[in-house]
């Protein structure tokens, strides 16, 4: 066994940002992404289609273009290293879970995006409280406060 740190711990003490940190900042940004543009596309279509209400076609698409807003700024705040990410970025992905549980109880074409976004989720769960992010991000647990 060498005395060397790892790549990871080296990401860390060394001020650059770990690759988990980037990873979970990028399906982060993925989901936010993906919500901006399914919000675009249930406005386009309230606006253009034959909705039933066009008004809540219109208020849904709007509803789900600023939800997108918070995935996308804890992106950003995680490729920024700021230690505030980390909680909108865990809740987004909280918040996926019950979506994908529902998609994957269909019968259509959505369960492949079901199975997608619970993989997305638990894999950006898993990213977000790994040890090597919080240090990066400067968050401490309870009780520590060096």
């Amino acid at each position: 066994m060498s005395n060397a740190p790892t790549a990871e711990k080296a990401d860390v003490t060394d001020g650059s940002r770990p690759r988990r940190l980037t990873y979970a900042a990028a399906l982060s940004g993925l989901e936010g992404l993906a919500l901006a543009v399914g919000g675009v596309w249930m406005l386009v279509l309230g606006l253009t289609g034959s909705p039933d209400d066009r008004g809540q076609a219109v208020t849904g698409g709007i509803t789900v273009i600023v939800l997108a807003l918070l995935p996308l700024l804890a992106a950003r705040g995680l490729l920024l290293r700021k230690s505030w990410s980390r909680g909108p970025a865990v809740i987004t992905q909280i918040m996926a879970l019950p979506v994908a549980y529902s998609l994957l109880q269909a019968d259509s074409a959505a369960i492949p995006a079901g199975i997608a976004l619970a993989v997305v989720a638990v894999a950006s769960l898993v990213l977000l409280v790994n040890s090597a992010t919080t240090q990066a991000l400067g968050i401490k647990g309870p009780g520590r406060s060096s």
